[in-house]
């Protein structure tokens, strides 16, 4: 099979491997594609603490596709099936995965690209922060994870606030329904706008999505009394300063929504395919920059600049 290897920083390349044996308990999938996360940026820029070259495939985790074969002791689970899979060498051709990270696709998503993880990442972050009809949740940045979520909030009848550096994003988040969008440049300015659109009482519910320090401190001021700070995005690059004088004062509950339990991560999956069904969501229209595999390298370079236009990357197969 043809893989994707990352052989030094910022160098990708396909090679022929070995397609994979399943073992028990597991599927063999035939890849349509995978997404490509934020969150393997630090591989491609280099770390001192990854090994190169990568794993084929590495770190690919947001696969779709077939099975095309089953190890011992798998049920409920056929060959044929369509899928989205949480697997881990998934840039690539083939690549295995356990059963019981397996979630089958429905017939009317048969045309559709579905990289199952992140998709199962919004919804568990949707989850964790307790959304209500009628209360005020701001966004702070708005990618394709912070899309996704003014989608879910505002079908839960909640009034979104988006925040966004590019126009691009913040033009976006009208369209998935956001009720005020505003540009994430100046603090204070930001602060003034959404203390007169709250009337002063601030949001009961804030969810970063940025993974940067300025827009986590920023969202803890917009962030109501007895409010819920939620962060959602991936702090990756070293510590954090916060305002934890503010956060005991207003006694916010501060959530940090990543999962680490990969059957939370499975279910969030099953719950997220069943909202695409629904029409409650549209990852569809997210998918900004679809790529071949043999330009893996590329796709990771457009995450890692996000230049206006961009959202989420998928190579396919």
């Amino acid at each position: 099979m043809q893989a994707c290897v990352i052989a030094s920083p910022q160098q990708a390349a396909l090679q022929s491997v070995d397609i994979p044996e399943p073992g028990a308990a597991q599927v063999l999938l035939r890849l349509e594609g995978s997404g490509v996360c934020a969150s393997s940026l630090p591989l491609w820029e280099g770390r001192e603490w990854f090994s190169y070259p990568q794993p084929p495939g590495a770190p690919g985790h947001e696969g779709w596709g077939r099975i095309e074969a089953v190890g011992p002791g798998v049920t409920g689970l056929a060959v044929g099936d369509r899928v989205a899979a949480l697997s881990y060498r998934a840039h690539a051709e083939f690549d295995v995965a356990d059963a019981s990270a397996v979630v089958p696709l429905p017939a009317s998503l048969a045309s559709t690209p579905v990289p199952g993880e992140p998709l199962g990442c919004a919804w568990n972050i949707f989850q964790r922060s307790q959304i209500e009809r009628g209360q005020t949740v701001a966004i702070v940045g708005i990618g394709f994870l912070g899309a996704l979520l003014t989608q879910m909030a505002v079908h839960a009848g909640a009034r979104v606030i988006a925040l966004s550096r590019r126009p691009f994003a913040v033009d976006l988040a009208r369209r998935c329904g956001a009720a005020h969008s505003l540009a994430l440049d100046d603090h204070y300015q930001i602060l003034e706008k959404v203390k007169q659109l709250t009337d002063g009482r601030w949001c009961e519910r804030v969810i970063e999505a940025t993974g940067l320090e300025w827009p986590l401190q920023l969202a803890s001021e917009l962030t109501a009394e007895r409010g819920r700070l939620v962060i959602a995005g991936y702090h990756q690059d070293g510590m954090r300063q916060v305002n934890v004088q503010l956060w005991n004062w207003r006694g916010i509950d501060v959530i940090n929504a990543h999962e680490r339990d990969p059957l939370r991560y499975v279910q969030g999956i099953r719950e997220a395919v069943k909202l695409i069904e629904q029409g409650v969501i549209d990852p569809d229209s997210l998918y900004t920059h679809r790529l071949p595999l043999d330009r893996l390298g590329e796709a990771l370079e457009l995450t890692r600049k996000r230049p206006d236009g961009f959202l989420k990357a998928l190579v396919t197969v």
